[in-house]
């Protein structure tokens, strides 16, 4: 177990780094994407993340053809961290937490290595686009980073209850 939960590690870890450049290369042709938007786009909101109209996705990226790009690689991501989860688990328990696992460790280190290489978000609360599906989501940066310890704690907890070391 601990082997499959380092390499799950390993993995999420350079595919935050792979999902941060392409980040730092839309933000450079696109310009800075800007998260603030009026009271109308807000379709739902909780604490710490407010659901947009899904039109208000062309105010984030203009053109019509790179948002729908962004749209699948987004989608599929969630594939590749869905296809981690289910090669290193034995069964549903156990590949739901190497997806919460995998997730977490991706979203955290995307956070990081957005720091490091563009020096952005210069803090937590500094707002952000987290997904465009199934509409943009947007808020500060502290929530998914929040939610994301939560996972991998939670994951790591539970297979180690479950198997012993992690």
């Amino acid at each position: 177990m601990e082997k499959t939960v380092l390499i799950v590690t390993i993995f999420s870890i350079a595919f935050a780094f792979v999902e941060s450049s392409v980040v730092v290369y839309l933000r450079h042709l696109l310009g800075a994407a800007q998260t603030s938007s009026g009271q109308r786009d807000i379709l739902f909101l909780i604490p710490g993340i407010a659901f947009l109209e899904p039109q208000a996705a062309v105010k984030i990226i203009t053109d019509t053809a790179i948002l729908n790009i962004e749209r699948i690689r987004e989608a599929a991501t969630l594939v590749m961290l869905v296809a981690v989860a289910i090669l290193a688990g034995s069964d549903v328990k156990q590949r739901l937490s190497f997806f919460f696992l995998s997730f977490g460790i991706w979203d955290i280190f995307y956070y990081i290595f957005l720091r490091l290489t563009i020096g952005w978000p210069r803090a937590l609360g500094d707002l952000d686009i987290f997904f465009l599906l199934p509409t943009p989501w947007v808020g500060p940066v502290f929530t998914p980073i929040a939610i994301s310890s939560l996972l991998v704690i939670g994951s790591l907890l539970f297979m180690r209850k479950r198997g012993g070391e992690v």
